[in-house]
Order: C-alpha cells, then structure tokens, then sequence
C-alpha cells in the first residue's frame, strides 16, 4: 500500500512562511511525479505546485513566485516551501503522487493522497 505522509501545516501570519513536506511510502515501484494540492473551505481542490519525474516543475498561477516545491529524490520527498503567505492561501494542503507499485511490462500508474496538512494564514 502506497501512502504520502505530510507534516509542516500550521498557523502563520500573513506574510511569513511555512514549509511542507511530504514523503512516500509503502510499495513503489516507479514514481512518476508528485505535486500539492489544497482545498480551502466551500472551494474545489486544486493543484498548486508538482514536479514530474524529469524535473518539469507546474505552480498555479496564484502561488507563482512565493511557493517552491522541492525533491529529494532518494527518499521519494518532496517539499513545499511557502513564503509571503496570504490569507487566501488558508486551506487544506494534500500531497498527491503517481506511483507505478508493481514492474510490468506496461507499468500502471495511480494516483495517491496523504491524508492532508491544514495551513492557516492570519491577518
């Protein structure tokens, strides 16, 4: 069973900073990419940040030029480094990743969520 574990959520005022992480587990065969996702209150989720296997790096619009995801990709991590944080930023944070768990000759990919970080942004 594949399973992302994140930690790092919390309260900040806005303006500061707050840095996620996020670490997959379980049995994996390939990784092929994992990302951020957040779901504030009475809104969909939505991407925010995600890193593809070669690197190719994706930010919402909103989070350009504050956020920076990261890897370490010997321990299937990822980070979210958050800055000049917004109280529209306040939500839900998920940690998503596409995993191939088992080889075959077409590998199968699926999608996994963690169990989701609430981050605060007060005024």
């Amino acid at each position: 069973q594949v399973q992302p574990v994140e930690s790092g959520g919390g309260l900040v005022q806005a303006g500061g900073s707050l840095r996620l992480s996020c670490t997959a587990s379980g049995s994996i065969y390939r990784l092929n990419g994992m990302g951020w996702c957040r779901q504030a209150p009475g809104k969909q989720r939505e991407s925010v940040a995600h890193i593809c296997y070669n690197g190719n790096i994706n930010y919402v619009d909103s989070v350009q030029g504050r956020f920076t995801i990261s890897r370490d990709a010997a321990n299937n991590t990822i980070y979210l480094q958050m800055d000049m944080l917004k109280r529209e930023d306040t939500a839900d944070y998920y940690c998503k990743e596409r995993v191939a768990a088992v080889p075959a000759a077409v590998l199968r990919y699926d999608d996994y969520w963690g169990q989701g970080t609430q981050v605060t942004v007060s005024s």
